[in-house]
């Protein structure tokens, strides 16, 4: 892995790891699920992102497929490199293509993070992402089995997704937050939990970075990814696609403009 970080690195749970990283959303069959319809294809892209444009930081769910994604994952990169940051998330189930319900049981949550082990190979997950807040189910007791998981050693941090200011506040009290995952992208401009991040020294991941290709209507992907990196050093944008040439694309995007 020689291959320079793209868009420089940050900081990400005591690693330094690439500011630009890679959603596997996309890697996955219609409605996010089941299989994607070129495996191979896949498998490449995953396999080009990390050995050949060094980027460090890959972030999945359990609910991409549900579960295709981490196998992808495990067939394609393990022995994982060192330098190599994998996120999932947990807390999402899929009863249907198309469908995301919820589910932050703690019963569920720990189940699921013993299955995200199995499916990655790893015996601690790096990050771990709530990856909705379950409003059924007390946020305490939520955050509190992610704690019991990480003491146990099988959770190095924890991490939120889809949260507002007073959510990011309430969580803070129950655990040290190790990044937050939020929309943010030149349409979806403003996130005032950006600005809680960048107070507090916290990354902050923008997933859908580019508003699902709609942010870079003719294939011009340096404007939106580089006005990202641009909101502040604690930003740490993931890209997703399931084409090789489009992930070329988003690395030579912020290699071109200076970010590395």
């Amino acid at each position: 892995m020689n291959a320079p970080q793209p868009g420089g690195t940050i900081e990400i749970a005591g690693k330094p790891v690439s500011r630009l990283g890679l959603g596997t959303l996309r890697l996955t069959g219609p409605g996010t699920w089941g299989e994607p319809a070129d495996r191979d294809r896949a498998l490449t892209v995953l396999r080009d992102a990390v050995h050949i444009f060094g980027i460090t930081h890959l972030d999945t769910a359990d609910a991409y497929g549900p579960h295709t994604v981490e196998h992808l994952i495990k067939d394609a990169l393990h022995p994982y490199p060192d330098n190599l940051l994998i996120a999932t998330k947990v807390g999402f189930a899929r009863p249907a293509p198309g469908t995301w319900t919820p589910h932050g049981h703690p019963v569920y949550l720990r189940a699921s993070v013993e299955a995200s082990l199995r499916r990655l190979g790893m015996e601690r997950l790096d990050l771990c992402y709530l990856h909705r807040i379950d409003p059924d189910v007390p946020l305490a007791d939520q955050l509190g089995t992610l704690a019991a998981l990480r003491d146990e050693g099988k959770i190095g941090h924890i991490c939120l997704s889809k949260v507002t200011t007073e959510d990011f506040e309430t969580a803070r009290k129950h655990i040290t937050v190790a990044a937050v995952q939020n929309v943010l992208n030149i349409h979806d401009r403003y996130d005032p939990v950006m600005e809680q991040c960048r107070a507090e020294s916290i990354p902050y991941v923008p997933y859908r970075p580019l508003d699902a290709g709609a942010a870079a209507a003719g294939g011009n992907v340096s404007v939106p990814l580089c006005w990202l990196l641009a909101r502040g050093p604690h930003i740490a944008p993931i890209p997703g696609t399931s084409n090789p040439r489009h992930l070329a694309a988003n690395v030579h995007a912020v290699d071109r403009d200076g970010w590395t």
